[in-house]
């Protein structure tokens, strides 16, 4: 264990909670809806459910997958949806089932989305409309055994308007017509521990496969206790408005967001399209927000933008960062408008995600990702593994109640993950303060973080040079104003009889098989690449050069 001088810093804040506070998720949600049952509960496209609303259906869509799909416990079932109301009545029915949530990024490509269901094993899925497309590409690939189809009013009793389902897919069944069958159907709740799968969090790997972080329902329900225990002033009961426009597949809007918040009785904007600005700026003027969470590149942009201005923020009690480092600039704009300043975190897939935020006791923005939660111990170690001093860099090794137990089906990859005795490698480099503030340094070694998003160069690299004419490649990242960092791919072009290639060829090469934010804005020619002697691609001696 480290000396965890953090813990001199919290105050009030208990050194520990309670990962076994409630047996499962599940527990702590049900109670919720029936607390908070006539309080609403999530507004999305004008439409408004109460928690009472969201406990039938969520039961009725549990009773679908029951007895029609016939899911049993443990059961992966993928979901590919925007932040839609269908999002958390169908997170909260698989959970309720006993299954295993799987979370897909709808902007993902074939390639992308046939590895993800297949490394899961998924037998269900549950699909927004306007990513059908994706689907039907890889339809004869998977095997899935039902796809249920989500329209943009589904769970709620408006019929809006939405994309249409791609044609070649096979047979569908829409979401609303699962809720209103599963209505009709009994349900028999499974028996919950806390040490039943959750999630399955797809991360992306230096090998260019992503792999599935197994969240547990202890994992969250630990999450949930800690982050509660650093911020109680934002997470008071049936009383926190909360705009989310963050992606909920992804960990860090789906644990915050909407678990956390959920537990106790918030009402919860949900923004489909948070790349519409001007729609967002709507929802927060009569929303109102008391809390609200974001990317660096989300509140920068939202801080340049005039809409902001005409947005009451007299509510707003925490504006939270994560996914990347939040800049000093951008925190100290936002500040202006709204009086409040970012207070930034620290988690991964991994860590269900939560490891540090700053606590409610630090009254400005301070750079750092705050403490370690509680119950958490950080150890920084050095490349031999041996602890480093105070303010000495290290990578950043983690454990507690909310560490993933592995990855699925990645016996080597867990071997590799975790140090002998026990702690989770992050592969991110951080200090420590006297304080026990964390703040990371550097990140894992060739990582690049695009609009908050983790890219790997591998992948865009072995998708690039399968591209007629290129040799071979490089991809690093670069800063950018308006993504934090962009991609710039080194390309090397094949002599002799290939065909010349340019760089609209590759991008186009690129977007084929990646998602957008993976494609290389900066694609540079060069003779030769930087290599070791044993023939090794150095990619740092690229980001000097750039």
């Amino acid at each position: 264990m480290s000396p965890q001088p953090w813990l001199a810093s919290y105050g009030a804040i208990p050194a520990h909670i309670d990962p076994d506070s409630h047996p499962s998720i599940v527990h702590l949600l049900c109670a919720a809806m029936q607390r908070y049952a006539h309080r609403p509960a999530f507004t999305c496209l004008g439409q408004t459910l109460t928690y009472a609303h969201v406990d039938q259906q969520s039961r009725a869509f549990a009773a679908y997958l029951q007895n029609v799909l016939r899911v049993r416990k443990g059961d992966r079932i993928a979901v590919m949806c925007p932040n839609l109301m269908a999002f958390p009545i169908a997170m909260l029915g698989i959970a309720r089932a006993g299954c295993v949530q799987v979370n897909v990024n709808p902007l993902y490509t074939p390639r992308e989305l046939e590895h993800q269901l297949q490394d899961a094993g998924a037998r269900v899925m549950v699909i927004y409309a306007g990513s059908t497309a994706t689907l039907a590409a890889i339809q004869d690939r998977v095997e899935l055994h039902s796809i249920i189809t989500v329209a943009p009013g589904d769970g709620t009793a408006a019929d809006l308007p939405g994309p249409p389902l791609d044609a070649h897919l096979h047979t569908t069944t829409s979401f609303a017509r699962a809720l209103a069958e599963g209505a009709t159907l009994p349900f028999a709740p499974p028996v919950l521990e806390g040490s039943d799968l959750l999630f399955l969090q797809y991360t992306g790997g230096t090998t260019g496969l992503s792999k599935g972080a197994m969240l547990t329902h202890r994992n969250l329900v630990a999450n949930v206790e800690q982050f509660k225990a650093f911020v109680p002033d934002a997470l008071r009961p049936a009383q926190e408005v909360i705009v989310t426009a963050i992606p909920l597949y992804h960990i860090f809007a789906l644990m915050v967001n909407l678990i956390s918040y959920f537990a106790v009785g918030a009402r919860n904007w949900l923004v489909p399209n948070p790349r519409d600005l001007d729609g967002l700026i709507d929802v927060l003027k009569v929303a109102r927000p008391s809390v609200f969470m974001g990317v660096n590149t989300l509140y920068a942009g939202l801080a340049v933008h005039p809409g902001t201005q005409g947005v009451d923020f007299s509510n707003l009690r925490l504006a939270g960062g994560g996914g990347a480092a939040i800049l000093p600039s951008v925190s100290a704009r936002w500040q202006a408008i709204t009086g409040q300043f970012i207070r930034e975190g620290y988690g991964l897939s991994e860590t269900s995600p939560v490891v540090a935020f700053n606590p409610a006791s630090v009254t400005a923005f301070s750079g750092s990702t705050g403490l370690p939660l509680p119950s958490t111990d950080v150890l920084l170690l050095d490349d031999q593994g041996h602890p480093v001093p105070l303010g000495q860099p290290g990578e950043v090794c983690v454990k507690g109640p909310q560490v993933m137990g592995g990855y699925w089906q990645q016996p080597e990859a867990n071997a590799a993950a975790f140090t002998p005795d026990g702690y989770f490698r992050t592969g991110d480099i951080g200090q420590l303060d006297e304080r026990g503030f964390l703040k990371i340094v550097d990140r894992k070694k060739d990582m690049v973080i695009v609009s908050g998003f983790n890219v790997f160069p591998n992948e865009v690299e072995a998708v690039a040079t399968a591209c007629p004419g290129v040799l071979e490649c490089a991809c690093i990242g670069v800063p950018d104003e308006k993504t934090g960092e962009a991609l710039r791919l080194y390309v090397v072009r094949a002599a002799g009889n290939a065909p010349p290639v340019d760089a609209d060829h590759i991008a186009a090469h690129c977007r084929a098989a990646l998602t957008p934010y993976k494609v290389p804005r900066q694609i540079v020619f060069v003779e030769a690449l930087p290599k070791s002697s044993v023939g090794k691609i150095l990619r740092r001696e690229l980001r000097d050069m750039a």
